[in-house]
């Protein structure tokens, strides 16, 4: 997986009644775009990412 700060990080529910989660990646600890990533999620909480199977990357809006 690789992203670039800006991007959506979506994490689908794996279980029926899990929600979608959505953040906005906001800092790479890599320059080549791999996790882990920091993200800050839609409730305003920011933290560190290690993106699973369920998880994919939508490009940010300011590419």
């Amino acid at each position: 997986m690789i992203a670039r700060e800006g991007d959506q990080l979506v994490i689908n529910g794996r279980h029926v009644g899990d929600g979608t989660k959505v953040g906005t990646i906001v800092r790479l600890r890599h320059q080549d775009g791999t996790p882990p990533y920091e993200v800050e999620w839609a409730d305003g909480r920011t933290g560190l990412f290690f993106p699973g199977p369920e998880a994919h990357v939508v490009p940010g809006h300011d590419r």
